[in-house]
């Protein structure tokens, strides 16, 4: 498993899970975290720099190294978790479906061509994301943390005591970390201007009374 999956595996377990723009974004730099320990990528200050394309297995993990931009002036890491993480949520949903990571729970037997919600399963994959989770594995809690998945609340970015268990060195985790902080908080900010703009909109619709 990755670290992508693993990190949509613990949010899907959540009673109330974040959004799906949100959960898009962290999972877009979980890849990238993984491709920079695989050595598929480096970073140069904030650039991403392409490296090796390594023999992955995970398809999707695959299409990211397939994706990083080959020429100069190279990504930035903002740039990347926002281009690669467009729908990237519902990517890795349809593939834990297509793994039987996912089933559709039935709504009822008189309802039989009606599709429930979906639910995470009993298997090998899920059972080591929790054990991954339950390690508190440093990356996988940063990157829950910053989606307020945890005990400890979502403030600034979990960045300390990253264990260095191989390429690349823990700054450039803690790079991708801070970027995708940034770029949920401006998210964040993006809705917060739409749900104004449209309390204003409806407020001008009837008239401005309230």
């Amino acid at each position: 498993m990755t670290t992508p999956r693993d990190l949509l595996i613990v949010a899907l377990g959540e009673a109330s899970p974040p959004e799906q723009g949100d959960l898009s974004l962290a999972l877009a730099g979980a890849e990238l975290i993984d491709l920079l320990r695989a050595q598929a990528a480096a970073l140069d200050g904030e650039r991403i720099i392409p490296g090796y394309r390594p023999a992955v297995t995970d398809r999707l993990l695959d299409e990211a190294a397939g994706a990083l931009v080959q020429q100069q002036p190279y990504e930035s890491v903002e740039d990347w978790l926002w281009r690669r993480g467009s729908g990237l949520f519902t990517t890795y949903l349809s593939a834990l479906e297509a793994d039987g990571e996912l089933t559709r729970e039935r709504r009822g037997h008189w309802r039989p061509f009606r599709t429930g919600e979906l639910v995470l399963t009993e298997s090998p994959a899920r059972r080591a994301a929790a054990d991954r989770w339950a390690a508190d594995e440093p990356v996988l809690a940063a990157l829950a943390e910053t989606l307020g998945i945890g005990e400890e609340p979502a403030g600034e970015p979990r960045t300390g005591g990253l264990r260095d268990d191989g390429p690349p060195a823990d700054e450039s985790v803690e790079t991708v970390l801070a970027a995708v902080h940034d770029a949920l908080s401006e998210l964040g900010y993006q809705r917060q201007r739409r749900a104004i703009d449209k309390a204003a909109f409806d407020n001008v619709w009837r008239g401005g009374d309230g």
